[in-house]
């Protein structure tokens, strides 16, 4: 694709990466018949190709964004499955990225857009805002038909459809600045991020982890004075909010680094696609960059790690059929394929592939919230596919994903650790109480 920024444009290293990434775009359209929203709507516009032309003119013409712009740029769920797809290596993730930026900083949104987004960017990075404000949404869940019926509230409405009955309150014992030493002599020690939205909403999945690397010899610390990784507000454009939690993370992983890290485990891909890029968001930073890379080459997804080393005999062996849905952040952010669905079947499980697995579920962090409407169009088709499999249980590796696939159906959602630390001697996940016990032999 030709361009045409000035000198002057392009001395802004931001500008300069986006010209770079543009130009390798060759109008090829095979982005279009992977990407979630262009299959959906059928608008040119709402596909990978449309919006970097909109994004190329936006940024060509030094303009501030319009509602045009911010209307299709905000249906993105950066999946990145147009990456996966694309011929030519086209970087879309930062360029998008650097989109959400300009969008804003320079576009205002209309009244009940800017308070939602704001309240999103203030509750969910913090643990404890959000396990407050998710024992609150109680009170007002009766209210989801009304503000369903005013659309700048159905944002609202969404959200509260979304919440849990109540918050998950086990994540007591796993507290950040505690260490977990296996019983047998330590073969690794690795750090685990605990992080903001998961523990509230399931606990379980830290606890399974560090009982799982436990088990298997491995030290499990979490590393005092842990936050939010800057995932969800790096999504929503707010730029300095995620760089300043990106920061603050890198200095509290860097002091566990020095003290002999083999990794850090992650068990949210949407946070680890983040995480793994922590050196490309800091690299124009001289106190940063260099920490920022080393943090992020020892991050790897718990299935990652766990495919790196020899597992022991399962002691569990299961004929259930887990129907594997490959979270976008992990398939196509982080290109981790096969480990997750090798791990379950080396651990006894049947694994299931559902149809169309490239297509996003429509969780996509907070944008299941900001886009309701196309997110269920999303989930109803991704559910179709999954409970076309016939499974006895969905497996997921991202917290996100089991929330918006679970509000679709009856089949139970469990995050892959916590089958695999029942095959391996765990509890059974308390999400499959109710499956028959006759499917499982022991």
């Amino acid at each position: 694709m030709q361009t045409n920024f000035t000198p002057e444009q392009l001395a802004d290293p931001a500008i300069r990466e986006a010209d770079s990434i543009l130009r390798n775009c060759v109008h090829c359209g095979f982005c279009t018949a992977t990407c979630p929203t262009y299959v959906t709507l059928g608008n040119e516009l709402d596909s990978p190709r449309g919006r970097i032309y909109l994004i190329k003119d936006m940024l060509e013409e030094g303009r501030d964004a319009g509602a045009k712009e911010a209307l299709h740029i905000d249906r993105c769920l950066s999946c990145l499955a147009c990456m996966t797809t694309c011929p030519s290596g086209v970087d879309y993730m930062h360029l998008v990225d650097h989109a959400r930026v300009h969008v804003e900083k320079t576009h205002r949104r209309p009244f009940f857009d800017r308070a939602i987004r704001e309240l999103l960017a203030q509750l969910l990075p913090y643990r404890g805002r959000f396990r407050a404000s998710v024992t609150l949404s109680l009170f007002a869940k009766p209210f989801v038909p009304v503000l369903n019926a005013i659309p700048p509230l159905k944002p609202l409405a969404a959200m509260l459809k979304l919440a849990p009955v109540a918050a998950d309150w086990r994540s007591a014992h796993v507290k950040a600045g505690k260490s977990f030493a296996p019983k047998t002599k330590a073969t690794g020690r690795v750090a685990l991020l605990s992080g903001c939205a998961q523990p509230v909403l399931d606990a379980g999945i830290n606890k399974a982890t560090i009982e799982l690397l436990n088990r298997i010899g491995v030290e499990v610390v979490l590393p005092e004075g842990e936050a939010c990784c800057g995932s969800l507000v790096h999504h929503m454009g707010r730029e300095e909010q995620a760089k300043g939690l990106a920061r603050y993370m890198v200095d509290v992983w860097h002091r566990e680094i020095e003290r002999g890290l083999d990794a850090i485990i992650i068990t949210t891909s949407g946070c680890g696609t983040t995480i793994k890029d922590y050196g490309h968001m800091l690299a124009d930073d001289p106190a940063y960059a260099e920490r920022a890379a080393a943090v992020s080459a020892k991050a790897l997804d718990i299935s990652e790690y766990l495919a790196s080393i020899k597992m022991p005999r399962p002691v569990l062996r299961s004929d259930m059929m887990v129907a594997y849905h490959a979270a976008c952040s992990l398939q196509h952010g982080q290109q981790v394929l096969t480990a997750p669905k090798d791990l379950l079947r080396g651990a006894g499980f049947r694994v299931a592939e559902p149809a169309e697995g490239h297509l996003c579920c429509g969780s996509a962090g907070t944008y299941n919230i900001l886009q309701p409407q196309i997110a269920d169009m999303l989930k109803a088709r991704k559910v179709a596919n999954i409970e076309a499999t016939k499974p006895d249980v969905i497996a997921a590796g991202n917290i996100g994903c089991l929330t918006q696939i679970g509000s679709g159906t009856a089949v139970p959602t469990v995050h892959t650790v916590k089958l695999l630390n029942w095959a391996y001697g765990g509890d059974m996940p308390s999400e499959l109480e109710g499956v028959g016990q006759a499917q499982v032999a022991q």
